[in-house]
């Protein structure tokens, strides 16, 4: 591929291609399967293709459009759930949809949701405008006693002092903690490394012990199918990460 007789493959067009089917054999309804199969093919792809024609893809781009494609059909089972399907979805659905859904969610269903209205799937809708919540930035001071306290105080619960800390040691939304695996995790040269992104972070005494003692003893690993969990914060359900809401709660961060 090097030598320009082939095209070059973006691993993360690669990667999620791979998922997605993984994705799509998981949906017990064929035709919530078909028309996911319909959005990613016709709207999701050809966008992750033609941004890595430009540039090379990037772990969270290819994370957000996952997310977008795994939104859209937990979309269509909010919808069934309620006894309608796309054809009978209309401004009152939307709007009791949104008002079920943090920000965050809203914003990753918006392109399915113009997608099912451009292709006329629905009936017609508005959508609210886009919010982009912005928190103001912790003072250098606060933010330095806050990850002191996460480090050293027992008293508080290992999940949050560990969670806390990877928010405010590497600038990181809680929406991108609750997505990292075990695997995410690893020692080298007697250093531990955190995958953020390419290449991975050092982790720093005494947060890898943290580190370590949680993995040891993390929540929600106690049922039967979950107790081979890699998520490093298992969520309740059997195979899902926490909610970034969730674990807000008990970090005391915004996702």
């Amino acid at each position: 591929m090097t030598c320009g007789i082939l095209p070059v493959i973006d691993k993360q067009v690669c990667s999620f291609e791979r998922w997605f089917i993984e994705h799509l054999a998981d949906i017990p309804d064929p035709g919530h399967a078909q028309i996911i199969r319909r959005y990613a093919t016709w709207e999701v792809l050809p966008r992750l293709r033609t941004r890595a024609e430009k540039k090379p893809v990037t772990p969270a781009a290819r994370r957000h459009v996952a997310d977008q494609v795994k939104q859209a059909t937990a979309f269509l089972g909010w919808l069934a759930d309620r006894d309608h399907t796309l054809a009978t979805c209309g401004q009152t659905g939307i709007d009791a949809w949104h008002a079920e859904h943090n920000q965050h969610a809203r914003n990753t269903i918006r392109g399915f949701l113009l997608w099912c209205s451009a292709s006329k799937l629905t009936r017609p809708f508005r959508l609210p405008p886009v919010q982009i919540s912005r928190a103001a930035p912790m003072p250098q001071a606060e933010r330095l006693e806050l990850i002191g306290r996460l480090l050293t105080d027992p008293s508080l619960p290992l999940r949050a002092r560990v969670a806390g800390s990877i928010v405010l040691l590497y600038a990181q939304p809680l929406s991108r903690v609750v997505r990292l695996t075990l695997d995410d995790i690893t020692r080298a040269e007697q250093q531990t490394l955190l995958r953020l992104g390419e290449p991975p972070s050092p982790v720093p005494e005494p947060l890898a012990e943290l580190l370590f003692r949680w993995i040891g003893s993390r929540d929600n690993m106690n049922t039967a199918t979950n107790h081979a969990c890699q998520w490093l914060f298992p969520g309740r359900r059997a195979g899902q990460p926490l909610h970034p809401d969730v674990l807000g709660r008990v970090s005391g961060r915004d996702q």
